[in-house]
């Protein structure tokens, strides 16, 4: 895209933003009465291990904390509240009934939620716990750059039909800033960047809720030295991969930079494959002697050792990272316990 134009758009992020959350948004209207989940796969869909996890990380969070009086588990766009539920099913029944659950979620309150959880727009402040945001922050809308034909990095903009020009006003201080602590782009024509500030603000904010305890940021992300050339934004719809159109009838995601996003001195950006691993999730196929002396205990543990291979996965779930941060906790009481040398 070489074309500098007046008054041909918005930026990605205002577009982003009402296609999505906007009163005929896709979160609000073409999800449909599936959800998220019948438009894209997460770790959260495709197994009970992935909450079964996160409910021992809950417990290793109580435990911490030394078992506070209330447990606070807040779930960061919770979608239809699979994860919470979840969660809430497999906990010990002394520690589920100290937790206070949280779903964090722009749509309406599914009528078939578990009574016990709190719907809320904006997660609780001042609580102690887990903050836990399964594919959020890539849908937290961020405006898109492109160098021009001049090697100037210009704003991307976006009609409703999805199609794009560049904007001719100079790109603003907050977001060269951004770029150049972050995202650097060389002057070569055609590159792209997705500015992020938006999210490290979204992320920043939440993990400001918390008094005490752990939040932590699970996405698809990059790190500032192995940035995409030309960007990550994309949509998907019922399943598959398509365009990015701001006209509500797609979910519209880009991957997250969650090192910019790290909000505290003790953060740490680990994949998934090893904070799964910690938590006690692995891939192991069982003893082919099970076969014989157990058929239906095999099955199930096949089953099982499928479904974590499917979110350990290299290429696939597994990719994830997983930003992890302490609050009001020591800096080394990371409770994913992984060697420095698997970070990110």
């Amino acid at each position: 895209m070489q074309n500098v134009r007046q008054d041909e758009g918005r930026g990605w992020r205002e577009a982003t933003e009402e296609a999505l959350y906007g009163p005929a948004g896709f979160y609000r209207g073409a999800v449909g009465p599936a959800g998220p989940a019948g438009h894209f796969r997460t770790s959260v869909h495709a197994s009970t291990l992935f909450a079964g996890a996160v409910a021992e990380l809950l417990r290793r969070v109580d435990a911490a904390l030394g078992e506070p009086a209330e447990l606070a588990f807040v779930d960061m766009a919770a979608g239809r509240g699979e994860l919470v539920s979840r969660v809430l099913q497999v906990l010990p029944e002394k520690t589920a009934a100290r937790v206070r659950a949280c779903a964090v979620e722009k749509a309406d309150r599914p009528a078939d939620l578990d009574h016990r959880i709190e719907w809320r727009a904006k997660p609780p402040a001042g609580v102690t716990g887990l903050l836990f945001a399964n594919e959020w922050l890539d849908n937290v809308p961020l405006d898109v750059v492109e160098i021009d034909a001049d090697g100037v990095p210009r704003r991307v903009l976006v009609r409703d039909d999805g199609t794009e020009t560049l904007d001719a006003a100079p790109l603003d201080a907050a977001h060269l800033r951004w770029l150049d602590a972050w995202w650097p782009l060389p002057p070569e024509p055609g590159l792209r960047a997705e500015v992020g500030s938006p999210r490290d603000e979204a992320w920043a904010a939440a993990v400001g809720t918390l008094e005490r305890g752990l939040a932590v940021a699970v996405d698809y992300a990059h790190g500032r030295a192995a940035r995409p050339p030309f960007g990550t934004l994309t949509g998907f719809r019922e399943g598959r991969e398509t365009a990015p159109v701001p006209d509500g009838s797609c979910d519209i995601t880009a991957h997250v930079a969650l090192d910019a996003c790290a909000a505290t001195a003790g953060a740490r950006v680990v994949a998934q494959r090893t904070a799964l691993n910690a938590l006690g999730v692995a891939a192991e196929r069982p003893p082919l002697a099970l076969a014989s002396q157990d058929p239906a205990a095999y099955v199930r543990a096949l089953t099982r050792a499928g479904e974590a291979a499917e979110l350990t996965a290299r290429g696939g779930l597994g990719d994830f990272g997983w930003l992890v941060e302490p609050v009001g906790l020591p800096a080394g009481a990371l409770l994913v316990d992984v060697a420095d040398h698997e970070e990110q």
